[in-house]
């Protein structure tokens, strides 16, 4: 029986990148759509799910993707919704790439160290990327600072992941001289994830700040965001701070992206978010 792998997007045009990425991932066929909204995506749920029987569903998997991330998961919600008793399939979400990329980040830096109460600076950290990316830092126990050049929105992604994860040591930092001074202090682990072309911090900075381990650029655009990070580095020690660049997590996140894939073919229950793509990656490098 082939594997079928239904492709919700919520563009328009649905993603060429999700489609090749899950045919190379094992999928035999993928069914890709666009414009899909919770308005209408129920009978596209209703034609994965009583075409096969119930003991054949674990050949028929869902992908929610997109550029708009609260419109894919309002999707992935309604999705889930949809299903009753045994009639589901595994659903994956994957907004913009943003949980396999966040997924992957955060893996590099736990191979590389202690993520347990450490402190770790995300800037940029309020969009789809830096949100996820410290949902799974504050879950490994770390202290998370989201900094943003308005307070403003550092303040309301702080407050939307503590509405996630009552643990969560989560504090909004402002992305300006000052602020800027006071997040960097005692910080182990930076993670740039701002808009492509933004520049936080440069080579010498990074250098200056003692207590810095890992710093990792997700911006493949130049100006990099942190300045002195070459876009293939992967773990690479440069001056005692292990540094990896957008390129370096890519690789990593496109093998967790095939794997996850991969897993929602192994039953009809998978339910693969941003915590549960993270837990894939478990000794991944």
């Amino acid at each position: 029986m082939k594997r079928i792998l239904l492709q919700l997007d919520v563009d328009t045009l649905p993603a060429t990148f999700d489609r090749i990425v899950a045919l190379d991932a094992g999928a035999d066929d993928v069914i890709s759509l666009g414009g899909v909204t919770p308005e209408n995506v129920e009978p596209l749920v209703h034609g994965a799910i009583f075409t096969r029987g119930p003991q054949d569903l674990k050949n028929t998997a869902i992908f929610v993707g997109g550029s708009d991330v609260q419109a894919a998961e309002k999707v992935f919600h309604k999705v889930r919704q949809t299903f009753f008793g045994p009639m589901s399939v595994s659903v994956m979400l994957d907004p913009n790439g943003s949980s396999t990329t966040a997924a992957a980040a955060v893996r590099i830096a736990a191979n590389t160290t202690t993520l347990k109460e450490s402190d770790c600076l995300i800037l940029g950290g309020t969009g789809p990327v830096g949100i996820r990316t410290a949902e799974l830092l504050a879950g490994e126990g770390a202290r998370v600072r989201i900094a943003s050049r308005q307070l403003s929105r550092a303040e309301s992604a702080a407050a939307l992941i503590r509405s996630r994860f009552e643990t969560a040591q989560i504090s909004p930092a402002e992305i300006s001289d000052a602020g800027l001074a006071a997040a960097v202090d005692s910080v182990k682990v930076i993670i740039a994830a701002g808009a492509p072309g933004v520049a936080f911090l440069t080579a010498e900075e990074c250098q200056s700040i003692k207590s810095l381990q890992v710093a990792i650029d997700l911006n493949a655009v130049p100006p990099l965001g942190l300045a002195g990070i070459e876009a293939g580095d992967k773990a690479t020690d440069h001056q005692g701070i292990s540094c990896s660049g957008a390129l370096g997590v890519g690789g990593l996140k496109m093998k967790l992206h095939r794997l996850a894939i991969e897993t929602l073919f192994s039953s009809n229950s998978q339910v693969l978010e941003t915590q549960a793509i993270y837990a894939l990656s478990q000794g991944m490098k």
